[in-house]
């Protein structure tokens, strides 16, 4: 069975020290991207831009609200949309790169009519994942010259508005591809590719901490105490951002915390959901049991580490740790 070909576009919101994080993702300014193990730096002069930007972001955007003399600007404003679009990985199979360019410069137009092209600050193109995908940022800046990521972005309703206007747009050039399900139907917000993959990057760095501990003996306690001192200072605070950005998507993960009860019959329940998932229409669930199964198990190794460690390792011992020595 052939598997279907979606048109995807996605939006998310960014204020403050978010600007300069995503950024570096989009351009590929750091040299290692641990929240992201998909990205293959030696694939990454592939990369190409449909709008290379002439500044930073965050220095872009307050020279396009001073432009357009934004009225009631706020420190905690929303002053970038990061616009995330491609399609399923079955469409760009067998197509040259510069097929692939047109198909991303053919999505650009649709956000140049929709928004106005002086506020779109960079478009690039990442071929150095698993599959290509365009992140769009732009300045919300209304037609009357106002600030304002909602009334730009809307409800669910103005959402589902937009990806019938884009699937419109690019079914005109590309027939084959399909209008995806939207988030007003099926009443869960999305949840961005690099949520999975940072959930599985701590599931395995907590699982190589478990097995550490476990196997330390006198033989080998030394060499085991060096590496996991380096897991164990890098985890925690990534864990921390991690909790902090699932909490935008609370409804969407709602109940996907499981308690330590009915372990055999949690586990049977997330295989059978795993296997479930084998067509098109439920690859969306694939990847939501996946994110389950990964929340899962490292909630799971992470309750299974002595608590002193834990505690020798959490932000709070290591803020009493710094206080102790600054007093000194």
């Amino acid at each position: 069975m052939d598997k279907g070909q979606f048109a995807i576009l996605r939006f998310a919101k960014y204020k403050g020290p978010e600007i300069s994080n995503i950024e570096a993702h989009n351009e590929r300014t750091k040299e290692k991207y641990a929240s992201n193990p998909d990205v293959d730096t030696n694939r990454s002069k592939n990369n190409f831009h449909i709008i290379q930007p002439t500044d930073k972001y965050r220095a872009m955007s307050e020279a396009l609200i001073k432009q357009y003399d934004c009225p009631r600007v706020r420190s905690d404003s929303v002053r970038i949309v990061e616009t995330l679009i491609t399609a399923s990985p079955e469409f760009f199979k067998g197509k040259k790169k510069s097929e692939i360019r047109g198909f991303f410069e053919h999505a650009v137009e649709f956000l140049k009519k929709e928004l106005g092209e002086d506020r779109l600050i960079s478009a690039v193109v990442h071929m150095d994942e698993k599959t290509p995908h365009m992140h769009v940022s732009f300045v919300p800046i209304t037609q009357d010259g106002r600030l304002s990521a909602k009334l730009i972005l809307g409800n669910r309703k103005t959402l589902t508005a937009w990806q019938d206007r884009y699937w419109k747009h690019m079914v005109g050039k590309y027939p084959e591809l399909e209008r995806g399900e939207s988030a007003s139907k099926t009443g869960r917000e999305h949840i961005p590719p690099r949520v999975f993959k940072q959930a599985a990057n701590l599931n395995k760095q907590a699982t190589r901490i478990f097995a550490l501990l476990q196997d330390t003996n006198p033989f080998n306690a030394k060499k085991n105490a060096a590496e996991l001192d380096r897991l164990l200072r890098k985890i925690f605070p990534e864990m921390g951002k991690f909790a902090t950005k699932l909490k935008q998507y609370d409804q969407t993960i709602k109940g996907l915390e499981r308690s330590k009860k009915n372990l055999t019959e949690k586990n049977a329940a997330l295989e059978q959901e795993l296997k479930e998932a084998t067509t098109v229409k439920t690859s969306k669930k694939l990847e939501e049991a996946q994110l389950k199964a990964d929340l899962y198990n490292l909630q799971r190794v992470m309750d299974a580490i002595p608590p002193e460690i834990v505690f020798r390792y959490s932000g709070k011992a290591m803020n009493r740790e710094r206080g102790i020595a600054d007093e000194m």
